[in-house]
């Protein structure tokens, strides 16, 4: 007689990152699940909304990423946590519910609606950053100065295979949020390549740009086609061809912030800007500050954006660019708290930093270094 059959070794979930698309029948959603080796987890809603989650709750995530039935969901959970498989039952479909609802009712808060634990901004103890920002390139479009972007401090940029390796690489880390800046992005002709390599890995893919070049329907199409998910738009106001770029983005089936930075030039036309956004169709904003004499009117304008239905974002990094409102992006306590944590920057020769702005801070170089160096 085996008087240990009953209390035979459960296996632990393995660590990774797990993904799961929508149906092509459901509106379209991409979540992430990382693992984490003390049996917790992270999950991430479309890039947007991150979840820290117990282990019990992590399971429960795993077999809804994976389509397990609820059946054997049950089975297993109540094996692995001594529980009535009935309760399991009730509530792995529970859970499953709340992650449908979660995403597929736009700008729900996930807190309040959906009694999940809330968890203060990047206070998380991660085994990974949640985004790495990649800095494809310094160069700037025509008549831009060149003294905008840190060009002296990088003397090349790194080839298409190079970057492939390195967006593999983070893939390998576990880092589901893949974020293309600049520079302008858009000069790279290898743009839809990266992309294109960053959805075959699972990767969320957002890129950040000032928009002129998706103004050619073509362009923008390949984009899209390749597994682009966001766009942080760099708005121009001055320039009628950033507005026509932005009328031509704005249709397409794609999740759009626009970046404003108040500068001299437009700060008394940002109230007419908030509107006409808002008429637009924009419902994400990304503000910054080309000084800090502008930061009475900052404060105004975040609550013109509020009030015009502008979910502000703080936690994006920005292309450099003639106002350069990276050091008042990095002012931003959010920026500050996550920079190395939740998110990590990489320059176009693969050296990394905590953020944007921080080349005092290197950290070693995606490419040549091991991950393990890089993070810890």
């Amino acid at each position: 007689m085996n008087i240990f059959k009953n209390f035979t070794k459960v296996r632990s979930l393995p660590t990774g990152v797990y993904q799961k698309q929508a149906p092509p029948d459901q509106p379209p959603y991409r979540i992430h699940l990382r693992l984490q080796a003390d049996g917790s987890g992270v999950l991430i809603v479309n890039a947007a909304t991150v979840l820290h989650l117990n282990p019990t709750a992590a399971e429960y995530a795993y077999h809804f990423i994976k389509g397990t039935s609820p059946d054997d969901a049950a089975k297993e959970i109540s094996t692995r946590y001594h529980v009535k498989r009935d309760a399991a039952m009730h509530d792995f479909q529970d859970f499953s519910e709340r992650i449908q609802t979660l995403v597929t009712t736009p700008d729900l808060d996930p807190v309040s609606y959906l009694d999940f634990e809330r968890v203060e901004p990047h206070s998380a103890d991660l085994s990974a950053p949640l985004r790495l920002d990649c800095a494809l390139t310094y160069r700037l479009p025509m008549n831009t100065q060149a003294d905008y972007a840190p060009t002296k401090r990088v003397d090349r940029e790194l080839t298409t295979d190079e970057w492939c390796t390195i967006l593999d690489k983070a893939w390998d880390a576990g880092i589901p949020h893949i974020t293309f800046t600049g520079g302008e992005a858009t000069s790279r002709d290898d743009l839809p390549q990266l992309t294109a390599r960053a959805e075959k890995n699972g990767q969320v893919c957002g890129l950040l740009t000032d928009g002129l070049k998706l103004a050619d329907k073509n362009y923008l199409d390949i984009l899209l086609q390749t597994g682009l998910d966001h766009i942080l738009f760099m708005l121009q106001p001055e320039n009628s061809d950033s507005w026509k770029a932005l009328e031509i983005i704005m249709p397409e089936d794609i999740f759009v912030t626009v970046h404003l930075t108040i500068n001299e030039k437009n700060v008394k036309n940002v109230p007419d800007i908030l509107e006409r956004l808002a008429k637009l169709g924009v419902k994400s904003l990304s503000l910054s500050a080309a000084n800090s004499a502008l930061k009475e009117i900052f404060k105004d304008t975040q609550n013109k954006a509020a009030n015009l239905g502008l979910a502000l974002k703080f936690d994006l990094p920005v292309p450099y660019s003639a106002d350069n409102p990276v050091a008042s992006e990095t002012e931003q306590d959010n920026a500050i708290s996550g920079a190395g944590r939740t998110w990590l920057y990489v320059e176009p020769d693969g050296d990394v930093l905590p953020t944007q702005g921080m080349a005092d801070k290197i950290l070693g170089n995606f490419l040549r270094d091991p991950w393990e160096k890089i993070f810890h």
